[in-house]
Order: structure tokens, then sequence, then C-alpha cells
């Protein structure tokens, strides 16, 4: 079930409540302590876009393997912008890039019940008809942006939960190997060259090879060696910036 708030201060926080169950989705227009990766504040005008959190009972994964949820959630973000015909890609760990510029941001809490996961919120902010940013963001980008025209916010919502289901059904059936597979073929950067920042080390060129399903970053730098990261043990350098 989908519950609309005008206000809050994070959907976050509000899907946390144990009246919302396994499905059900709280979408804000309004949300004033909203939270991104890194610890970062996430803002959006009203309806103009959607920023939302998914609960889910993921009671069957086991807690190693928590990364393979971010994977499923991500996948149906991308295949519902394929399904408009926009071209998208997951930023390690599970931002959605078009190009070089971040389209979806999403930050997932994950509570465990001894060695599985017991309930999963999943925050998802999506820029969907904003076309003005604040210029302090360094590369944002929208729906409307990239295929020139609006769209209906519940709709994309709306197919987004049917992609979503999909996806969950492969992880709760078992098919890891064919979601790491389907991750993997869309990892923005994959195989290509490109300068990371690494704590200790400064900045490095290498190549992304793909992800651990326990969540690694598997980077091939210029002198050959592989490299595994751990979330916040890599940035990316895109343009003059890090993320």
């Amino acid at each position: 079930m989908i519950h609309r708030l005008a206000t809050t201060t994070s959907t976050n926080d509000d899907a946390r409540d144990t009246r919302y169950r396994h499905g059900d989705v709280v979408w804000a227009e309004r949300q004033t302590a909203g939270r991104g990766q890194r610890g970062h504040t996430w803002c959006s005008p009203e309806g103009e876009n959607l920023t939302f959190s998914l609960v889910l009972e993921p009671r069957f994964l086991p807690v190693g393997e928590q990364f393979m949820l971010s994977e499923a959630i991500a996948l149906a973000l991308v295949d519902t912008f394929a399904d408009y015909g926009i071209d998208s890609r997951i930023k390690w760990t599970n931002d959605i890039y078009a190009g070089d510029r971040k389209l979806v941001g999403m930050l997932i809490e994950n509570n465990c019940s001894g060695p599985t996961l017991a309930r999963s919120v999943a925050g998802i902010g999506i820029n969907v008809n904003q076309t003005a940013f604040d210029p302090a963001l360094p590369n944002p980008v929208s729906m409307a942006q990239l295929a020139g025209r609006t769209f209906d916010r519940a709709e994309v919502l709306e197919i987004f939960l049917a992609k979503c289901r999909i996806r969950y059904g492969m992880l709760e059936q078992g098919e890891t190997q064919a979601l790491q597979d389907a991750y993997r073929l869309r990892m923005y950067r994959l195989g290509e060259q490109h300068s990371y920042r690494i704590p200790g080390r400064g900045e490095v060129r290498a190549a992304i090879e793909g992800v651990r399903p326990t969540g690694e970053l598997l980077l091939r730098h210029a002198d050959g060696m592989l490299g595994e990261y751990l979330f916040k043990e890599v940035e990316f350098v895109i343009g003059s910036r890090r993320d």
C-alpha cells in the first residue's frame, strides 16, 4: 500500500513504524531532514520528484548477503527507466546515473534478527520533473531533462514497484547469480579507466571489474593489481569532484 504524506522529517524514519509492513511505501512531498549516503542531506522541491521509502522484510536473506538486496532494488530502478527509454547505470553502491549525472539517490537501512535480515527500509529519491537545481549540487539530472517531457509521478512509482517485485522475487527464489550478473553489466564505468581517490593513497587510475556479492567494489589498478574496496574506502572522481 502507498501511504502519502504532505510533510515529514524523513520517510525512512516514518517507515520504521511497525504499522508499515512488507511492500508498503511511505511517499512524502516534503522532507525536512531527508538523508542520503555519506551523511548527506536530501532536498527536493514539492510536487516535482519522488521521495519515498519502501519497506521490505527479507527474512530469508543472510546478513552477509545484504548487498544483494541493494542490487535487486538498483536493478529495478534501471529497469524502470528503460521502460521510459532512459539509459541509466548503477554507480556503486546504489546511486543511479545517466551519463555522469545523478538521477537517483538511495539509502537502505537494515535491521537484523540473528543470522538474517528482519526488516529493511529503502529510502529512494528520484529526480522526475525538476528542471532547475541548486547550483551547489554537483551533477543532478531529472527524467524530464533527459526525455524532454514531464512524467506522471504516481505512474513512475507504480512501474518501479512492479519492477521491484520481479527483482525481489529473483532474490527470494535464490537467483543470486543472475542478479549479480545483471548488476555488473549495468555498472557505471564498468571496464573503463578512470580516477578514484583512496584514503591514504591519494588519486589512482583504475577500471571497475565488478562487485562481490558481499558488496566490495573490484578495481583493476594500472599496475595490474586487483583491489577490493568497501563503502567509504574509495571515492569516485567525477570531473573535479569526489563522490
